[in-house]
């Protein structure tokens, strides 16, 4: 095994690197044209590329590609193209017809892809989803997700974090997005509405959504990364150290018989009574314990070896970012808008 290669070496492709070591795995490259990322390579002792195809030429066992979001459709055509597998980080394109290009290619090339949606990979989803799946919490009615936090002004001065494709809906509501159609099924329809009232950048710094799902579930979404508050999975999850942990919830899920509260795990029944007047008790999933992008890199490495399917290959990728794509259409028409994917 000659190892898998980090392209981009921002903040998300340093966790992949820490992630590929606390693998036990081997760190084949760097790629990235920024000059400071020769050093960061020095320090792990690996090589360095400026170039995705200078990299591959050196045969990397696979690639992560965490690069700004519009340029994942051409770097994972490229891994495609020489029969390197991929995991790219979320969203999987900013765009449908990127991302069908990304299945396309490679189902026809038989080439693995698969995309960063790691929060499959948290123990406590499992947990839930096994829950959802048994029917423990009757039949499903309604849900709520959240991700309200504040993004200091420096995260902006990145050039990409103020254009299009970016913004907290295809950054960060993509993950929920995703986390609601693991556990609750296709989406149906979506309303939505955003502003971008508080920085003025072209991308929105708030929106809220109206999300139907084929089974009949209702869901209501609020995003937004100028409100100081805890109620969001990246402070809720305690699964990424440089975020302050909360011990607030950030998704809920309702049923007839019992409700789940994620990522703290809580599920709460009154015991199949239904009735309002009768106590209601609280009974612990198990939660979060260890890194899910250790697990994911994992997941990558026994698919990179023919031993194990992707937890999330690209074809679910784009069904979430189809979902996204509707919001953004939805926001911006007014109109009930059916995801095309």
């Amino acid at each position: 095994m000659s190892g898998i290669a980090v392209a981009g070496a921002g903040l998300v492709g340093k966790r992949h690197l820490a992630a590929i070591r606390q693998a036990g795995l081997t760190i084949h490259s760097i790629i990235d044209p920024a000059p400071h990322t020769v050093a960061i390579a020095e320090t792990l002792g690996v090589r360095h590329y400026n170039d995705l195809r200078d990299a591959l030429a050196d045969k990397p066992d696979g690639v992560v590609l965490a690069t700004p979001n519009t340029l994942h459709t051409e770097g994972a055509l490229t891994c495609i193209a020489e029969k390197v597998p991929v995991l790219i980080e979320k969203p999987i394109t900013t765009d449908l017809d990127g991302a069908m290009r990304i299945v396309e290619a490679a189902e026809t090339a038989g080439i693995p892809v698969l995309v960063g949606h790691h929060r499959r990979h948290l123990p406590v989803v499992s947990a839930a989803k096994a829950r959802v799946d048994a029917g423990a919490l009757g039949t499903l009615v309604a849900a709520h997700a959240m991700f309200w936090l504040a993004k200091p002004d420096s995260y902006f001065e990145t050039d990409w974090h103020r254009a299009e494709g970016a913004g907290p809906t295809f950054l960060n509501l993509i993950h929920d997005i995703d986390l609601l159609r693991y556990l609750l099924g296709e989406i149906m329809t979506v309303r939505a509405v955003e502003t971008n009232q508080i920085r003025g950048n072209p991308v929105e710094d708030a929106c809220a959504a109206l999300v139907t799902f084929e089974n009949g579930v209702i869901c209501t979404i609020q995003i937004s990364d100028v409100i100081v508050a805890p109620w969001s999975f990246e402070f809720s999850a305690h699964d990424n150290p440089a975020y302050p942990p909360t011990d607030q919830n950030a998704l809920w899920i309702g049923g007839t018989l019992a409700s789940l509260a994620l990522p703290r795990g809580e599920e709460w029944s009154d015991g199949g009574k239904r009735d309002w007047w009768q106590p209601i008790h609280r009974t612990t999933l198990l939660r979060a314990a260890a890194d899910p992008l250790i697990a994911q890199m994992q997941n990558f490495d026994a698919v990179i070896k023919r031993e194990a399917e992707p937890i999330c290959p690209a074809s679910e990728g784009m069904k979430s970012l189809a979902a996204l794509v509707a919001i953004k259409t939805a926001a911006r028409t007014g109109e009930i808008v059916v995801p095309l994917a």
